[in-house]
């Protein structure tokens, strides 16, 4: 009987650390979603460069959250490196049925497909794009809002994103360490042809990504309950 007890006191316990979990939105690049190419030698519809669709951080975190919820969450997965490219004229109507979508988390993963932010002008044009960004994102339903670092560590990119997260009552993740570890990048892993897509994270990095984001979920929806 105690036995029992305790496992219904830490399913409980381990379900209310995800409560709102039940629609998850993610937004990003290539590290969260890109279609197979041929002529990159990328085979995959999936986040780069994990070697099978399950493997990308994105279905790894879904999977995590569905087992200890009991219920798999309901996602939509949504590549927006040409917010990234082009952050200043990014028309935010793109983002229609993301918004629709009515997610009650939002992950956002980009950084590394921005430009260099060689000055204080870039940075502070860079954070407003960001915060408009995420005011659209939040929206009425006020979801909790992910950000995480760049994959690359990049000093300028990820403390914009931060300050931007902040400021906008997102919870910011730090995964700026991974790359110091080069067993995260793909090229660890497997050969790649393409220099491009062996420096996105391998099945390993794609699982540090996703513990990373989890813990950080798991914290948030705790001290939200």
């Amino acid at each position: 009987m105690i036995r029992l007890i305790g496992a219904a006191i830490g399913l409980l316990t381990a379900t209310a650390a995800y409560a709102g979990t039940e629609k998850i939105l993610f937004l990003g690049n290539s590290i969260t979603l890109h279609g197979a190419k041929a002529s990159i030698g990328w085979t995959n519809t999936c986040g780069m460069a994990a070697s099978a669709p399950e493997k990308d951080y994105v279905h790894i975190l879904t999977r995590a959250v569905g087992t200890t919820t009991g219920t798999a969450p309901v996602t939509m997965v949504q590549n927006i490196s040409d917010f990234e490219k082009r952050y200043e004229t990014y028309n935010l109507a793109q983002l229609k049925k993301a918004l629709e979508f009515k997610a009650d988390t939002i992950i956002v993963a980009i950084g590394e497909n921005v430009p260099a932010l060689a000055s204080e002008e870039a940075k502070a044009k860079f954070k407003a794009s960001v915060l408009k960004l995420l005011a659209a994102l939040k929206g009425s339903n006020n979801p909790t809002i992910l950000v995480r670092s760049s994959f690359w560590q990049n000093k300028a990119k990820d403390e914009t994103l931060k300050q931007a997260c902040q400021e906008a009552g997102g919870v910011f993740v730090d995964i700026s360490g991974l790359s110091k570890d080069e067993s995260h990048f793909a090229r660890s892993e497997r050969s790649y042809a393409h220099s491009g897509v062996a420096a996105h994270p391998g099945d390993k990095g794609m699982q540090a990504i996703s513990d990373a984001l989890l813990a950080a979920l798991k914290t948030t929806k705790a001290l939200s309950n």
